[in-house]
Parts: structure tokens; sequence; C-alpha cells
């Protein structure tokens, strides 16, 4: 059992209702609303009216109906009909690869000499230039006849050379840069009411989340534009040992739903997020300043 009839009952109860107010808002027979709470669909005219009927109870009592849709196929093992007919036969390539083998094989030994030809065509160019390049060296080279420069007693020195290391020598030193001091990020918690609760991240340009669960769970991540963050098919059960991670780092805030908070931990760009109470079901909302 998964509590979904359980989940939908408290709910209807704390809204005030009985299952004749229930039929009249849902126009559901009443028959078909206690056989949800006991989660025996066996009245039920069909897989197509159960999953109907579940949604409209969930509106009405102010729960998310995908969950709740959630815990009845986990419940049921039933697949939606357009699921299945989405499902196609995997497409069979071991062929065609077989072929793509044998084409390679028999490609290879020529590619093998074409590229050895090449090596020797490159190593030949390479020895006839270092040849040419060569030139002989000149045997009988005439000496040329150098004037010889007398220096006259008491004659000043006119051409000193200058001395160039000492203006490097006398460079003034480098000072040392100041180190840059890193700020540390802050995820501080603005307000919280109810299961919805508003955290503010602030020194992080990222905005980077981890999510584990140590048993099942139901996960929802959504950013300021209602857009599902989470890996295909999106807010699902996560189930025990599972580990995701988003990149929501563009959004400026991004909306947590989290089923079961017990067995779910959340993590903030390699911060641990400490859940504002003990409730069990939770919205954490992360927005940036």
């Amino acid at each position: 059992m998964t509590g979904l009839g359980a989940r939908l009952k408290e709910a209807r109860v704390a809204k005030g209702y009985t299952l004749d107010d229930l039929q009249g808002i849902t126009k559901i027979q009443k028959r078909y609303l206690s056989g949800i709470e006991s989660e025996d669909y066996s009245m039920m005219p069909g897989t197509f009216y159960i999953r109907a009927f579940i949604k409209q109870y969930a509106e009405a009592v102010d729960l998310d109906a995908d969950e709740m849709l959630a815990l009845y196929k986990e419940e049921s093992g039933d697949t939606p009909e357009e699921e299945q007919e989405n499902i196609a036969p995997p497409t069979l390539q071991r062929s065609g690869g077989l072929k793509s083998n044998s084409k390679l094989k028999e490609i290879m030994p020529k590619v093998i000499v074409a590229l050895f030809i090449v090596m020797i065509i490159v190593i030949v160019y390479i020895l006839f230039r270092e040849k040419a390049a060569e030139t002989p060296l000149e045997k009988d080279t005439p000496t040329q006849n150098v004037p010889l420069i007398k220096e006259t007693p008491g004659q000043p020195d006119t051409e000193k050379p200058v001395d160039e290391d000492k203006n490097a020598s006398e460079e003034t030193p480098e000072e040392p840069e100041e180190p840059i001091e890193e700020t540390e990020q802050q995820l501080e918690l603005e307000s919280s009411a109810g299961e919805t609760s508003t955290f503010t991240l602030s020194n992080s340009d990222e905005l980077k989340l981890v999510i584990k669960t140590t048993g099942d769970s139901w996960i929802s991540v959504t950013d300021q534009s209602g857009t599902e963050r989470m890996p295909a098919p999106g807010g699902r059960i996560m189930t025990a040992g599972e580990t995701i991670e988003i990149d929501a780092t563009e959004a400026v805030s991004v909306r947590i739903r989290v089923g079961r908070t017990n067995s779910t931990e959340l993590i903030v760009n390699d911060q641990v997020l400490e859940y504002p109470n003990e409730r069990l079901t939770q919205n954490i909302i992360i927005k940036k300043p």
C-alpha cells in the first residue's frame, strides 16, 4: 500500500468535506470516492476512469494530482495508454555493424600500405633538402688586411662602453599583490508557512542541486517559469539510493517538491539544506537576491 487513499482522505477531512460534499463538487459517485479512499478499484468502470477520478479528487482537496497519480501507478503497476503507444521495439543494428566491420577489415591493409608509401616519400624529401642545404667549406679564404689603430699616449678614450647592467640592477622591485578574500555563499531561510519555505541564496553565481534519497520519495523541481528541471520524464518518485544532479545556474529561482523529507537530502552548491520543520511533505523555494 502506498498510502494514496489515506493521503486523499486526510486532505478531505482537513478541508471539512464529507463524501456527499465531495460528490457534489466532483460529480463523482459517492461509492467511487469511497473505493478510492479504501484503494478498492474493483467497482470502477475501467483504468481510464480510475485515473480521472483520482485526478479530480486530488484537485478538489488541493493536492498535487501528478503526485497522487504516481502513487497509484506505483501501487497498481498501471501504464497509461499513451505511454504504451510510444513504446517502440528496439531496432536491431547488429547486421549493419557486422557489415561495417567487414568493410573496415578490407580497407585497413590498403590504408596501411598508402601510409607507408607516404612516409617513405616524406623521409626522402627531407634527406634531399638537408643534402642540398649543405655548402662546402672554403679552404683558401684570403686573409683580409685589418688596419691597426694605434693609441696615442694622453689621448682620451672617447668610446667607452656604457654600463647597461647598472640601470637594470636599479629597477624598483614590484610590490606583492594582496590576496583576494573569497566570500562564502549564504543560504538563509527567508520565510516558512505550512508546507512552503523560502530560502535566499547569496554570494554565489551558481545554483547546483544534488538530490539523494534513502527511500521512495516524490520529487519535482521547477523554475520561476514553471518549467520542470528534473531529467526526463520529469517529476516522479525517486527510489532508495538514487542521486540526481541539476544545474539551474541560469534560473532566478527553483521550487523543489519533496514527498518524503525523512528520506530525501537536498544539497545546494555542496551545502546541505536543513529542513525548517518536521513536515513529511514540503515545498522548498530557493531564489537569488
